[in-house]
Formats: C-alpha cells, structure tokens, sequence
C-alpha cells in the first residue's frame, strides 16, 4: 500500500468528519422545535433526517444547504409527530451549522496536517455556513481551497462534486487523481463514490455515529477512528522516512 505521506493532497468532507454533524444538528432540531420531543432518541431524529436530508438533495440539488435545511424543519417535525414550528424556527435551523461544534481534535490535527499537505474541503454545505464554521469552530485554520455544493451544483454523493475537485486541483496545482486522498466519516456521501471514480480513502469512523452508514460493504484504504489518529500515523511515517 503506498504511503500516507505519497499524497499532496487531502480532500476533506467537512460536517460529520471535522465538525460533529450530529450532535450539531440533533442539538439545532432540539432548540427549533415545541416539546414533546422526549419520546424520540437522537438516533431515531437523526434516521429521519438523513431519509428527508437525501430525498431533498436529491430534488432541489441546487439549493444551498442552509435553505435546503430551513425546508426540511417542519418537514422533519411532522415525520417525527411534533407540532409544526414557526417559520422564523425553521430558519433558525437552516442558519444554525456555523454553531455546529468541531470534534475536540480536529483543529489540532489539520494544523499537524497542513505541514504535509494541500487542505482541500468538498463539502455538501454552502458557502457562508462554511465560512462561519471556519472563522468560529475551526478558527486559524487555512484551507488552500474551500469547493462546496453550492459552487458545483449538486450534492454528493454525486460523482460531478468528485470530478470539480479533482478538476480544481489539477488545473490549479497539476495534482493529479493518485496524489488525492478523500478524508472522510461518510461511506454513502464520500467512501464509495469515491471507489467508483478511482480515488482512494481515509475513513475517519468518528464511532458511534450513525448517518452516513452505506449498505453493504465498508470502503478504504486506511481507516482511524479519529482526525488525531490520522496525524499520529502521518508523522510516525515521515519520522520513519528520517531516520532511514
């Protein structure tokens, strides 16, 4: 297997891999709606969201996420049987992924890794939700480029969002597709899409989360439970590479 540090680039999905996706929403869904809310668990909300989260990707792929996730609140509300909330709530919702907070390591090990590498982010969300997570929640970090649903024109899992990023970093670098790692939590949004356009992967687990599970069988090339494992395997390998 080629080595980590063989790469020059590592393309992030950023809400469930660097920011914690779930608990962010969960925490968001919780705030936005009138009790009772109690006779659901988290994973039960979070199932129903993904269902809805999918199917209206899928219809509205042009939408950007923060308004893509104001029509999905009473959507989700009903499914869930609780009262339809106000519209100013949903759009608190929608609004509401700059607050969603960084996995506590993440911030340490991009600063390991971009010593290394290019930081690339290919996420679902748009642009000024992904902004008011970098300038909060992953403050001081700078990412050599930022490619969003909203920049492409769809959501992954859909191989366009692959062929911009792998199109970006070819015409701005010369980077070509077996110097890109896709590093990521997600089997269904990044893992096996990936497979399918040749990228190989980083599967960061995140354990115990539960959206973005893919039926069938696990894909990647290297996995670790967490962002700071991944960086503790980088350097153990250029430490190797020194002292050879």
């Amino acid at each position: 297997m080629t080595n980590l540090t063989s790469y020059k680039v590592l393309s992030f999905d950023c809400y469930g891999t660097l920011v914690d996706w779930e608990s962010g929403l969960h925490s968001a869904f919780l705030s936005t709606v009138n009790p009772p809310v109690s006779q659901h668990t988290k994973p039960e909300i979070l199932h129903a969201f993904h269902s809805l989260e999918k199917e209206h990707q899928s219809l509205h792929p042009d939408l950007p996420y923060s308004q893509l996730l104001t029509k999905i609140h009473p959507l989700l509300a009903t499914k869930l049987g609780i009262e339809v909330p106000a519209e100013q709530k949903s759009k608190e919702f929608g609004d509401s992924v700059g607050s969603w907070p960084a996995f506590p390591d993440t911030v340490s090990a991009l600063q390991r890794l971009q010593k290394h590498f290019k930081l690339v982010i290919l996420s679902n969300t748009d642009r000024i939700s992904f902004s008011a997570t970098n300038s909060t929640q992953m403050r001081g970090i700078q990412f050599d480029a930022i490619l969003t649903a909203q920049d492409i024109g769809s959501y992954k899992p859909d191989k366009r969002n692959f062929e911009y990023m792998l199109n970006h970093v070819q015409q701005e670098w010369g980077i070509a597709k077996d110097q890109v790692l896709q590093t990521a939590q997600s089997q269904f949004h990044d893992h096996h899409p990936a497979k399918d356009m040749g990228i190989k992967s980083a599967w960061i687990v995140r354990p115990g989360a539960i959206m973005g599970e893919q039926a069938g069988k696990e894909i990647f090339d290297w996995k670790f439970d967490t962002m700071g494992e991944m960086a503790d395997a980088v350097e153990r390998e250029l430490e190797g590479e020194a002292s050879k």
